[in-house]
C-alpha cells in the first residue's frame, strides 16, 4: 500500500486519479475535524470537498519533504477561518468547553471503556437490519438517501428504521447498564 506522501507525489507529478485514494483514507477524518468545530453536517461535507478542491489546485506546492497530513490539516485549518470570517462565525465557537473535556479525559477514560463495552454488547444484540442502519449511519456516516440506495428502500422508510433502531438501543443498553 502506497504511503501519503507517494501518492501525493503522483498526484503532483499529474496522476490525479491517486487522490481518490487520498480521499478515501481521509475525507471522514477531515469531516471529523470540521464537524468537531462547526456541528453543522452540511458546512463539514462543502470544506471536506474544498480541501480536496485545494489539495488538486495546489498540488504543485506539495515537495514531499513533510507529511501529507501537516500538510492537507494545513489547507483544512486555513478554509475553515476562511469559511468562518466570510459567515461571521469562528471555528473555535468553544474553546473553554473543548479546555475541560481534555481536561477531565483522563478521569473518564476507565468510564468510557465501559460504555463503549456496553454499547457494543447493545448493539451485538439488535436485530441484524437495526444494527446495519446504525453503522451505515452512525458508524459509516452514510446518508439515509445513501442507505436507501444500498438496502433498495425510501429516505423515509431508512429514517424510520433507524430511529426504531436508536429506540431498541437505547433499552437494550438501559437494562445493560443496570
Amino acid at each position: 500500500m502506497p504511503s501519503d506522501v507517494e501518492l501525493m507525489l503522483k498526484v503532483h507529478e499529474g496522476q490525479t486519479d491517486k487522490l481518490a485514494l487520498l480521499f478515501e483514507r481521509y475525507n471522514m477524518p477531515l469531516f471529523s475535524y470540521f464537524y468537531r468545530y462547526c456541528g453543522r453536517q452540511d458546512v463539514s461535507e462543502d470544506l471536506v470537498q474544498n480541501v480536496f478542491y485545494r489539495i488538486l489546485k495546489y498540488r504543485k506546492n506539495y515537495n514531499g519533504s513533510g507529511k501529507f497530513t501537516t500538510w492537507m490539516y494545513k489547507i483544512a485549518h486555513n478554509l475553515a477561518i476562511d469559511y468562518y470570517r466570510k459567515h461571521g462565525r469562528y471555528l473555535y465557537h468553544d474553546v473553554d468547553r473543548l479546555v475541560d473535556e481534555y481536561e477531565d479525559m483522563a478521569d473518564k477514560t476507565l468510564i468510557k471503556k465501559e460504555e463503549i463495552r456496553l454499547l457494543q454488547q447493545a448493539l451485538d444484540q439488535l436485530k441484524p437490519h437495526e444494527r446495519e442502519v446504525l453503522i451505515l449511519s452512525k458508524y459509516q456516516g452514510l446518508t439515509y438517501k445513501e442507505i436507501g440506495s444500498i438496502l433498495n428502500s425510501p429516505e423515509g422508510t431508512i429514517k424510520a428504521r433507524v430511529f426504531r433502531a436508536i429506540q431498541s438501543l437505547k433499552k437494550i443498553y438501559g437494562v445493560l447498564e443496570r
